[in-house]
């Protein structure tokens, strides 16, 4: 069994994740008994699928593969192979520094992989995939790459151009995966409201999610990393019409002094990013936003800061994640730019920044105290089922916590729950039906 057995350890964010999940797939096909993110592997040959997005993530990567490749020394291991975005972008520099490697393949070329084992790559199941979340959720990649030159960013380095995959078959595969048991699907790119621009020449956003949520057994559609500048409007028309997407949006905004924003080359200004979330309340009333905000780019002042957090303050997000700046080489910033603010002082701002956003977020739980909501139980844990609102992502957004003693659940199923109490970030509530 060992010899047949494959370990794969996924870094990084969901995308990554569906692209373990269609090597699974492939892997399963063909006879190998494959783990994935193991708390201990077995196997003779490991897969770690890496992450290259910022600085932290790719010193976890190189972490882990110094680990595997240590346990090759040893003898515990027999081949090691590491894919995703990190290899494709440092693919011969990691090849010299960490020749206990087998291979490196980049993000796009993992089929090889396939090849390398004595197998081939199978177009039939190109569609398929082995989940690895619980059976009733799934992410949904509908494009790779990015157009957006953000300065900062390394995506566009790492994954080229924006790609939009065929609406057909994206159709094809929610279809396939409602049939393995899927309710709920978390919509996710690089850039959301750039779907179909390469392949039908307009924003076709809107209408993949409209035909998505006509497709029985779609229960919940949530979307991920949209980008502000140009947002395809119509989507509010989708999202108030259809009671299967979710009122939830995630758009990163990263910064709202102008002067910031200019440097970051974002496209938008101040008055357009506070017009837009205004637009977003009134069209879709309810509406859960969620936001990505960074601290420490080039040119961000002590008074930028103070308009940061005065953004915060006044357009109080539902969920907001935050990052200190990070030069990567090879983008805008680190060519054009003085990385000069200290870490201390970027550490500083994202703690405060954070400490703001706990305090509105334990505000808005406490409002929810006494209402009912619709929640699906992803787990059973402790003394607790666990599970989450429409407004609620898995493993990124706050939780709904239902005491066992209660009455018996099932996993994946939806419950109408009394929320009874509430903390900074999670809710603690009662099934009533």
């Amino acid at each position: 069994m060992r010899r047949k057995t494959i370990d794969i350890i996924t870094l990084g964010c969901s995308k990554n994740l569906v692209d373990s999940e269609r090597l699974l797939r492939q892997l399963q096909e063909v006879g190998f008994h494959v783990t994935h993110d193991a708390a201990h592997p077995k196997g003779e040959i490991a897969v770690i699928n890496t992450c290259g997005f910022i600085g932290d993530a790719k010193e976890e990567s190189i972490n882990m593969i110094l680990e595997f490749a240590q346990a090759k020394e040893e003898g515990r291991l027999e081949k090691l192979y590491v894919m995703g975005c990190l290899s494709e972008r440092y693919l011969k520099e990691l090849a010299v520094e960490i020749p206990q490697v087998d291979k490196f393949y980049g993000k796009f070329n993992w089929t090889e992989l396939l090849r390398d084992l004595g197998q081939k790559y199978r177009d039939a199941l190109h569609i398929e995939r082995t989940l690895t979340t619980p059976k009733h959720y799934a992410y949904l990649k509908i494009s790779e790459g990015c157009d957006r030159k953000c300065s900062y960013c390394a995506i566009p380095i790492i994954t080229g151009p924006h790609v939009s995959r065929p609406m057909e078959e994206i159709l094809d595969e929610v279809k396939f995966l409602v049939s393995k048991g899927v309710k709920e699907f978390q919509v996710i790119a690089q850039e959301l409201t750039y779907y179909g621009v390469d392949l039908y020449k307009k924003q076709m956003l809107p209408e993949l999610i409209e035909r998505i949520s006509d497709i029985p057994g779609v229960e919940w559609i949530r979307l991920h990393y949209a980008y502000p500048a140009h947002f395809p409007t119509d989507l509010f028309r989708v999202m108030r019409e259809r009671a299967n997407v979710c009122n939830y949006m995630d758009i990163a905004l990263q910064h709202i002094s102008d002067k910031v924003l200019t440097k970051m080359r974002r496209h938008v200004t101040k008055a357009e990013t506070y017009q837009l979330i205004e637009q977003f309340r009134k069209e879709v009333p309810g509406i859960c936003l969620r936001t990505t905000l960074m601290v420490g780019h080039p040119g961000e002042g002590e008074g930028e800061f103070e308009e940061l957090k005065e953004f915060v303050q006044k357009a109080r997000f539902d969920r907001m994640g935050a990052f200190a700046y990070s030069e990567e080489e090879g983008t805008y910033s680190a060519e054009q730019y003085e990385d000069a603010i200290p870490q201390e002082v970027k550490q500083a701002r994202l703690d405060e920044l954070m400490a703001l956003q706990q305090g509105i977020s334990s505000e808005l739980n406490a409002a929810k105290v006494g209402t009912q909501m619709k929640v699906i139980i992803d787990r059973k844990e402790g003394d607790y089922y666990v599970g989450r609102t429409e407004f609620d992502s898995p493993e990124v957004d706050p939780e709904v916590l239902i005491a066992c003693e209660d009455r018996v659940l099932h996993i994946g199923n939806f419950y109408q729950v009394m929320i009874e109490k509430s903390d900074d970030f999670d809710l603690f509530g009662r099934v009533i039906s």
